[in-house]
């Protein structure tokens, strides 16, 4: 195997032997395999749109299927190999769309070859032989290293905005534009020789696409939930039974909450579920009682110590611990060899585990901490904050999010938070943000000092935050007093930086590592035309920025 994807991958360079995320070579292969499949698929697909053709069904089952391949979220070569095999099917049923419509058209069908060819073998074994074929260092012997890691950022990129797009489609958030961009980045993909110019075309194009994304994503949460408000969370357990549930979906826990009505059981949200708090149309739910643990990193010891059920809804999984082995339940895109998988629309089997459970004996403390904050929110008091710059109460802003991880050196985000002078506001959101959440801030003339934004697809509400602050004081984001210091970790990061890039935001600064993907010339064009920087020190930084 070899595989760069995520910010914690070995040495820094590749993971060659099992991935740090504990992915074997056996998963990673097909996953290879199967983002070739899909490029098949999106050949023919991508043609057919451009004759205004389209399939809902195909569309939907390449984006399920691209979520499939991100870090920690489909670990079950078993699971990957159905996906494989599905989508022959579903190129057949592109294949066959795209020559319909031409021939309906008066055109001629074009002729090609590569992924839109591909015939996987029946047996695991023969898929393990194929995908070894489209390995990376295969794609780099074949295109060079420019060429191939270009390749990969964007397939990183779209494999980001799938994620989101797979989330939006749960609430009934679907637009046929990204659907089709979507396909024609995936057949873009295919080319054989495409030049440096193109490539960072492209990646600012996925960079576009994920922008129309997460907005279609937040008005998906907006309309479903209403608008998020400043909400304290509790932070300790209640007495009862118990279920936690991961990962991003807010579908799936509204859906939890609901079938769990009635029957006592409390449910808490972990890592990027805590924004849920906000939504007033979640919230109003009875049981939905707090948020307990932290980030995706600290899930072993935390979901051994939960004496519960816990549902997995998205990508954040790790292997599962004997001692929570039987209780742990994985939906939609997420999955791991051997834990029970259970169909969205019916958690009876999360909730008897819950009830068979013992469930918190006592109550724990009362401790809260805010979130909430989204665009409307802070917009709503946008004058107060305006005011409080103009006055010189605000001096700067420092946005400090993103992915979290176990990797040494991610407390870097913590010290900068802690020394974030007390004239400043910190925007936060992701998991990055439970490196410093729980600590204490105060607030600048009632303005909390810490505002949390939400999920990492909430880059979206920072991105409005930053405009209407820009318009108000008649500059360009860049001129704003505002910093943006972010920790990456999987595709969606890379996603939201190329958004970043799209939009022409300049002196974003990342880590704690740079991708392993971005090749020397590429990092020197990002910081030449972006001024795109790795984080250095808290103190150094601090000292740049402020000065």
């Amino acid at each position: 195997m070899f595989c760069y994807q995520c910010e914690q991958t070995a040495k820094g360079q590749g993971c060659s032997q099992i991935g740090v995320c504990g992915k074997d070579d056996n998963t990673a292969t097909l996953q290879d395999l199967l983002v070739h499949a899909l490029k098949g698929v999106s050949m023919y697909a991508h043609r057919a749109a451009q004759l205004g053709a389209r399939d809902a069904s195909l569309d939907e089952f390449v984006v399920e299927a691209l979520f499939a391949t991100l870090t920690n979220v489909n670990f079950d070569p078993a699971r990957v190999a159905a996906i494989i095999q599905e989508a022959a099917v579903q190129r057949d049923r592109a294949r066959n769309l795209y020559l319909a419509v031409a021939c309906a058209s008066g055109i001629t069908p074009e002729q090609f070859n590569g992924a839109s060819k591909f015939v996987p073998e029946a047996s695991f074994d023969g898929l393990i032989t194929q995908g070894k074929l489209y390995s990376i260092p295969n794609e780099k012997q074949n295109n060079g290293d420019e060429v191939a890691n270009l390749q990969e950022m964007i397939l990183y990129g779209i494999k980001g905005v799938s994620a989101y797009a797979d989330h939006a489609m749960q609430l009934g958030g679907k637009d046929a534009s990204v659907f089709a961009t979507i396909h024609e980045v995936l057949d873009f993909l295919t080319q054989p020789s495409p030049s440096l110019d193109e490539l960072l075309a492209m990646a600012l194009k996925v960079g576009e696409l994920n922008m129309r994304v997460m907005q279609l994503l937040d008005k998906t949460h907006t309309d479903a939930f209403g608008n998020p408000v400043p909400t304290p969370v509790r932070l300790h357990p209640v007495k009862g039974k118990a279920i936690l549930v991961s990962g991003h979906d807010l579908a799936d826990l509204a859906a939890l909450l609901e079938q769990t009505k009635g029957t006592g059981i409390q449910v808490y949200t972990h890592g990027e579920m805590l924004p849920a708090h906000g939504y007033p149309k979640l919230k109003a739910y009875g049981n939905l009682a707090g948020n307990y643990g932290g980030a995706w990193q600290d899930q072993a010891e935390e979901f051994a110590a939960f004496p519960g059920a816990i549902l997995m809804t998205s990508n954040c999984i790790q292997q599962p611990k004997n001692s929570y082995g039987s209780r742990i339940f994985t939906a939609g895109a997420v999955a791991w060899p051997g834990i029970q998988h259970v169909s969205r629309k019916d958690f009876s089997a999360v909730i008897q585990s819950a009830l068979d459970l013992p469930g918190f004996l006592e109550d724990g403390p009362a401790d809260t901490i805010l979130t909430g904050f989204g665009h409307n929110a802070v917009l709503s008091v946008a004058d107060k904050v305006i005011d409080a710059v103009k006055a010189g109460q605000i001096r700067h802003f420092f946005l400090i999010g993103g992915c979290d991880g176990a990797r040494s050196g991610r407390d870097y985000y913590t010290q900068l938070a802690e020394q974030v002078p007390s004239d400043c506001v910190i925007l936060t959101l992701a998991c990055g943000k439970y490196r410093f959440n729980k600590l204490q801030f105060g607030d600048i003339g009632g303005i909390p000092r810490l505002l949390d934004i939400g999920q990492c697809n909430d880059a979206y509400s920072a991105i409005q935050i930053a405009v209407a602050l820009a318009g108000a004081f008649n500059c360009g984001v860049n001129d704003l007093p505002l910093s943006l210091v972010l920790s990456w970790y999987e595709q969606k990061a890379v996603a939201i930086l190329l958004t970043l890039l799209h939009l022409g935001i300049k002196n974003v600064r990342i880590g704690p590592t740079l991708p392993a993907f971005i090749t020397p010339n590429v990092l020197a064009l990002l910081q030449k035309n972006y001024n795109l920087m790795p984080v250095s020190t808290p103190e150094q930084d601090l000292a740049a920025i402020l000065q």
